[in-house]
């Protein structure tokens, strides 16, 4: 039986190009509808056989992200062939990127799975970056007893494997972070080097009391870096077809928790206009000339730490991006509009914001709050469409729930909290009234 299974056909194929989405989630789900809306067809693979994108899906195969034979099949017969989730493994798109048109490419895949690979290319490339090194490392080995220190070179420590990571013990790795504490100073921040997010596999370690907890993280290969005392956090969505790079206005991100809750657009103190002069329009140019010089092309979102006028690179995605979902509503074109424009191989279009417009993230402890807001909305509004209930509205509702309120939920079909569940954007509306108007309703 193969590892594949293709189900799910929502019409036929025919001469429209295809798009072949690798990840079902809910970026998935909006590439479709943009695809769509461009008259693209879509496919897509996905492990869970109630994934949200195969609701939009013209035909789409269950099967792991490194399953060669599911690749296979997602991608035979695509015009071009996109990922919307930055864990699939890069080694294995390797294996298919000369037969099919990854428009993209892997290399920003590949250098944004590891943060010590992404944060040295950042730097490379001409983007300030909080300072770092890896660890456990080779340099900060502790020494037998009655021997001495092995020499290194504690500012480039060599990087220990992962294999070797996981051989060491409690005490050797508490002493291995304390050697790395010791060349950055506190407060620093230690990440696990590949596949954290939304707070996942981070500790922030502000004094000696932290240690001990924080490296338990150590039992496998990290990135430590200085805290960076920012103002704020921000990211900024491109597109780039080679030629030209079209950016998004600079949103402000809210985090709880480590997961994004709000992003305001415009970030307060930064320009929604790009060229004019100022931080907004450095960050503009300086990203541009990053995703230029590394040769990416398609999208690439990155997050930043922002200080006075200074920014230091944090992260990037090569993939829609969460905080780019106001984009839907808030500007003349969107990011998944853009991305299924480079993929079709189509002009780019400039976007321009149209309100300041504010992104609240629907997490699992939101949902109910978003469902009475629907319902609200819609009680009352006529044959077919009045509901009584939360409980009424669909886990996939994605539409108007009063003037300048759009509510997007993804139809998982499981809900827990700190899980995505939707989000909703208000337009046109400022962060203060949002909290005056909107953030009572959210618990």
């Amino acid at each position: 039986m193969p590892a594949g299974n293709i189900t799910g056909i929502r019409m036929p194929m025919d001469n429209r190009k295809t798009i072949a989405i690798i990840g079902g989630g809910q970026l998935g789900l909006m590439i479709a509808r943009e695809a769509h809306n461009l008259g693209a067809a879509v496919a897509v693979l996905d492990p869970a056989p109630d994934a949200p994108a195969f609701a939009q899906a013209d035909r789409h195969v269950v099967g792991a992200y490194d399953d060669i034979q599911a690749l296979e099949e997602l991608c035979e017969g695509s015009d071009a062939v996109t990922y919307e989730f930055e864990n699939v493994p890069g080694e294995v798109l390797r294996h298919i990127e000369n037969k099919y048109n990854i428009r993209q490419g892997v290399a920003p895949l590949f250098d944004s799975q590891d943060r010590l690979r992404e944060k040295a290319n950042a730097r490379i490339h001409g983007l300030k970056t909080p300072e770092f090194i890896p660890v456990p490392a080779l340099d900060f080995m502790k020494p037998e007893d009655g021997e001495e220190p092995v020499p290194g070179n504690p500012e480039y420590p060599v990087p220990m494997s992962a294999a070797d990571a996981a051989r060491l013990s409690g005490e050797e790795r508490i002493y291995q972070l304390e050697q790395a504490v010791s060349v950055l100073g506190m407060p620093c921040v230690l990440k696990t080097r590949t596949l954290g997010y939304d707070g996942h596999g981070q500790a922030v370690i502000r004094e000696k009391g932290d240690l001990r907890s924080a490296s338990d993280l150590l039992k496998v290969p990290c990135i430590l870096e200085k805290f960076v005392d920012f103002d704020y956090e921000a990211s900024v969505v491109m597109v780039s077809d080679g030629e030209k790079v079209i950016h998004f206005p600079i949103g402000r991100n809210i985090h709880t928790g480590g997961i994004l809750d709000l992003s305001i657009v415009p970030a307060p103190g930064l320009s929604d206009g790009l060229e004019e002069n100022g931080t907004g329009a450095g960050i503009a140019l300086a990203c541009g000339n990053f995703m230029k010089s590394c040769g990416y092309r398609g999208i690439l979102a990155i997050e930043l730490f922002v200080k006075g006028n200074e920014f230091y690179f944090n992260e990037m995605a090569p993939r829609p991006h969460n905080s780019g979902h106001y984009t839907i509503e808030g500007c003349s074109t969107n990011q998944y509009r853009e991305l299924c424009r480079f993929l079709l191989g189509r002009p780019l279009e400039t976007p321009v914001l149209l309100a300041p417009t504010v992104m609240k993230n629907i997490l699992g402890q939101d949902l109910d709050a978003a469902k009475t807001i629907v319902a609200e909305s819609l009680e009352g509004a006529g044959p077919g469409v009045s509901v009584s209930s939360p409980e009424e509205v669909d886990n996939a509702f994605c539409g108007v729930a009063g003037k300048g309120v759009y509510v997007h939920l993804y139809g998982k079909t499981q809900s827990r909290p700190k899980r995505k569940m939707g989000h909703i954007t208000f337009t046109p509306m400022t962060l203060e009234e949002f909290n005056d108007r909107w953030a009572g309703r959210f618990v």
